[in-house]
């Protein structure tokens, strides 16, 4: 079943981000690399993304699937615009996409 299983974060500053979560709601953040953060709790996770060239305007949901091509496939009949095609990162392969109104998603297969 799909559920949306991680918030990603666009930040400008990667560390002070990282250190309010932590202080705010005693969180615990990896560091993925100089400009990646996330909590890893398994539920829904938060990830910060400080690089510009890979952040999104707007908080980006993203929505966990167990067939990756198929989500993709029914995200395109349906007529949503993919915005990144299927794409590999540490923890699995991803896309985003459109909805009709504009807002930008993922969706990711875990493992992959």
């Amino acid at each position: 079943m799909a559920r949306i299983n991680y918030v990603e974060l666009p930040v400008k500053d990667i560390a002070a981000t990282r250190t309010f979560y932590q202080q705010a709601f005693g969180w615990s953040l990896a560091e993925f690399g100089p400009s990646y953060a996330a909590t890893t709790t398994g539920d829904v996770d938060l990830g910060l993304q400080g690089d510009p060239d890979e952040a999104t305007a707007a908080p980006l949901p993203v929505i966990e699937v167990p067939d990756l091509e198929a989500a993709l496939a029914k995200v395109r009949a349906e007529g949503a615009i993919v915005t990144r095609p299927i794409f590999a990162f540490p923890g699995g392969r991803r896309f985003h996409f459109t909805d009709p109104s504009g807002n930008e998603l993922a969706v990711v297969k875990s493992g992959d």
